[in-house]
Order: C-alpha cells, then structure tokens, then sequence
C-alpha cells in the first residue's frame, strides 16, 4: 500500500478498516509506514472511524468493534459509511434493471443509493418494504420535482408491516403481501454475508421477510459493500447458492474473491482500489 498517498481520505480509511479487521488490530506506525502518510494523519482517521462505531482507539492502534449478532444500526448511521463504496454498487447495479421489468428492493442504504439511480429506467415496477426506497420514486413523481414530472416513472408497491431501526417494513402483512408476488429481480442489501452463514441479518422478522424476497424473485442480486463479508447477524435467511450475483466494491480481498466465486455464479466488483485493498 506504499503508493497510497493520494488516496481520497474515504478510500485511505477503508484500506485502514479493512487492515484493523483482517488482521484484528493495528499501530498508527504500522498505518504511517503502508499509506506513506503522517502520523496526524492516520490519527485522524482513526479518530473519524471511532466516531463511526467500527473501530476502537486503544493505546498506539486500534482494535474492531465487535457486534453482538443482534445489533441493528439504525439507517442514520448506516447511511454514513462507505459512501463511495454505495454509489459505485449502485451505478452497476442499476445497469441490470431492465425498461419495463418488476423488480423488488429490499430495505438498506445500499438499496436506497441504488432507488435513486433506478429513477431514469422507464416504466419499472417496483415493490419495495423500505420506507426510504418508496420516498424515493414519489418524491421524483411529485409536481415541482427536479426536472419535472419524468415520462414513464415507476409504479411502486409498498408492503404494510412493522418497521425496523433500518426503516424497513417487516412481519406477516410484509409476507404476505411479498408471497403473492412474482419479481424479474430481487435487488437485495444484507447485514451480513458469509460461506458457513449466507445472508443473515440481526432482526427475525426482516429474515423472514428477506426469505419471502428471495423466494418470489427470479434472479437475486445482492448489492453489499466489502465490509459485510464475513459479519453474521442472528438469522439467516439465504444460502450464497440462491444468488445469482453478488455486487460489491474493490476493498474485498482478493481472497475472499476467490472464495465467493466458489459458491456463487456471478461476482462483480466494482470501483478502482481493487490492488490496493487485497
């Protein structure tokens, strides 16, 4: 990583997170010496992941956060990690909706970065339990929005249910409603991915919810960043064999690559710090 001084700073800290998580803790001199930059430097970053909850500041480094597999961030604080990570997954993503199609979107900030590129396929179909998502497409539909009313603006169906800290509505009228439907695509955010566990995610009801996802839908595309390989909420709800492609961005190693493409038939990483992060 000695040719990383130029690296934005959202970039330089997700090489740090990645490196404090692969290898269970770091020093601020061991960070200086890879990055090639100074010691405030890696401090501060330090300091801006600590805010984030994903790291802990100990004497000299730093050590992971580890989650209890219940614990559910609310979408707030979801929303301001992996900012570049989210886009880069979304405009791919986005690539693979079809004009006219029905497609589903699960709750998630990924998903929700993703509804927003959605907004220039015609006449997509969407059904949704993310409250989030669903602002999305009406926003754009009301009179006076951005570039005016847009011509074959999505349809979109959102399921009643009870909502979670995510802001995703889950539980049997959320089943119900999902069961009865037939998707092109399912575009799905997980809390966690990984061989022995699958998808799994730290709320029961949202697993059920996420299985009834995945059983109404065709093709499942997971849309995640690196930082989900390998956490394992309470429940799964999907093997890594039901989906047929997996969207992430470049900070995933390079082993993990290689161990996905094992269980599953499509891998697209995205962005450009793909050397860098493995």
């Amino acid at each position: 990583m000695s040719e990383n001084q130029n690296l934005l700073a959202e970039q330089r800290r997700a090489l740090i997170l990645d490196e404090v998580r692969r290898r269970g803790g770091v020093r601020v001199n061991e960070l200086t010496r890879k990055l090639s930059v100074s010691d405030m430097t890696v401090r501060r970053d330090l300091d801006a992941l600590a805010r984030q909850g994903v790291i802990e500041k100990v004497h000299g480094g730093a050590v992971p956060v580890v989650e209890a597999s219940t614990h559910e961030p609310g979408f707030e604080a979801k929303s301001a990690l992996e900012l570049t990570a989210k886009e880069d997954i979304a405009r791919a993503a986005a690539a693979m909706a079809v004009p006219g199609s029905a497609i589903a979107l699960s709750g998630g900030t990924t998903t929700y970065a993703l509804a927003q590129r959605l907004l220039d396929v015609p006449d997509l179909t969407v059904v949704t339990n993310s409250v989030r998502v669903a602002d999305v497409f009406h926003s754009a539909q009301r009179p006076g929005a951005a570039g005016g009313a847009r011509t074959g603006a999505a349809t979109v169906v959102l399921t009643g249910g009870v909502r979670t800290p995510s802001d995703s509505l889950v539980g049997p009228v959320a089943d119900q409603a999902i069961a009865s439907l037939h998707f092109d695509v399912l575009f799905l955010g997980v809390h966690g991915i990984s061989v022995e566990a699958g998808l799994s995610t730290p709320n029961l009801a949202e697993a059920e919810t996420n299985r009834r996802f995945v059983q109404s839908a065709r093709r499942v595309v997971v849309v995640a960043d690196h930082t989900k390989w390998g956490k394992v909420g309470l429940s799964s709800f999907a093997t890594l064999e039901q989906v047929d492609t997996f969207v992430t961005d470049a900070g995933l190693s390079a082993a993990a690559r290689e161990e996905i493409e094992e269980h599953l038939p499509g891998l697209l990483v995205t962005g450009r710090i793909a050397d860098a992060a493995s």
